[in-house]
């Protein structure tokens, strides 16, 4: 009888062990079976290009545009989906991060109640704050800066036509380039040429031939048929068509002498624009055999007509 009761002990023990082992291998339990869950991955926006942009009073605004990684979807009936995004800092530094809306014309970007607007049009940038230009106004992108060329300076003009960079400009305390805007050109009895000038630095002419009322202007003459260098001189030595870097302009020059004074003069009108726009350069200097021996020396030339090449590559028109 003993026999008996171990031998049916021994068979439970055994049938006992084969299901324990099998429960805990995972084979009949749910509750040890891995589970997976699925992460949606949302893709971050891509850059797609950056600008910055100089307003009235020399308000600066870098503006970072982005898309979204993945194509919206359209949907019949409905307006487009946009999937674009901005994010500005301001001349005081402070970031905002806009929403690209629906535009007609241009890229439109908002918060969401649409009390701030960003609006980008070709060159140009318009800001609203409540639907008013208040703090930012008369914006227009300005050149990145070249490198191996110093010009930090930026400038637009009042009405936001233009701008460029300089390596200087005059203050109380240092020398620089001199900006008259709206400088006239008094170029025939008919004709007055409107322009913002930039006369050199004192210390690029002091000790030298070279007149410190030399300058660079950026001018303009509305409502030509076309835009020709030639209109900007009242006599012309030669034209040509020229493409430096990737401009192509209508060029122009002169030259002129007098009471022992030189002057010559270039002029790069961009072509296709209206007004038609172009930059002029004057220079104006002494024949240096007239100065006393030894009180002055010849200016450079060449360095000279490098810096204002230099400046005429940074300028953006916004029409």
């Amino acid at each position: 009888m003993s026999k008996f009761i171990l031998g049916v002990v021994f068979c439970a023990v055994v049938i006992f062990g084969a299901i324990y082992l099998r429960f805990f291998n995972g084979q009949t339990s749910p509750s040890l079976t891995p589970t997976s869950t699925s992460v949606a991955i949302v893709p971050l926006p891509t850059l797609v290009g950056s600008a910055e942009y100089i307003c009235k009073d020399a308000q600066t605004i870098l503006a970072s545009f982005y898309d979204q990684a993945t194509t919206a979807v359209a949907v019949a009936g409905q307006p487009p989906i946009t999937t674009g995004s901005v994010k500005l800092i301001f001349t005081n530094g402070q970031p905002l991060t806009l929403s690209q809306t629906i535009s007609a014309d241009g890229g439109k970007y908002t918060n969401t109640d649409e009390s701030f607007v960003f609006w980008s049009k070709g060159n140009g940038a318009l800001v609203l704050e409540n639907n008013v230009e208040k703090n930012y106004t008369k914006c227009v992108v300005v050149a990145p800066a070249v490198v191996g060329v110093t010009l930090p300076k930026l400038f637009a003009n009042s009405e936001g036509t233009f701008s460029l960079r300089l390596p200087s400009i005059v203050s109380s305390t240092t020398d620089g380039y001199t900006i008259t805007q709206h400088a006239s050109n008094q170029l025939s009895s008919t004709l007055t040429i409107d322009g913002t000038r930039f006369t050199i630095p004192k210390s690029m002419a002091t000790g030298t031939n070279l007149s410190n009322d030399s300058y660079m202007s950026v001018e303009n003459i509305p409502n030509t048929a076309s835009c020709r260098a030639e209109l900007f001189l009242s006599k012309v030595t030669a034209t040509s068509t020229i493409t430096d870097t990737t401009v192509t302009y209508s060029f122009a020059s002169s030259s002129g002498a007098g009471a022992g004074n030189r002057y010559e003069e270039t002029v790069y009108a961009l072509q296709g624009t209206n007004p038609c726009i172009a930059v002029h350069y004057f220079i104006h200097y002494g024949v240096l055999e007239n100065y006393p021996i030894g009180t002055v020396k010849a200016f450079d030339k060449k360095a000279l007509i490098t810096q204002f090449d230099q400046i005429r590559r940074t300028l953006v028109v916004n029409q």
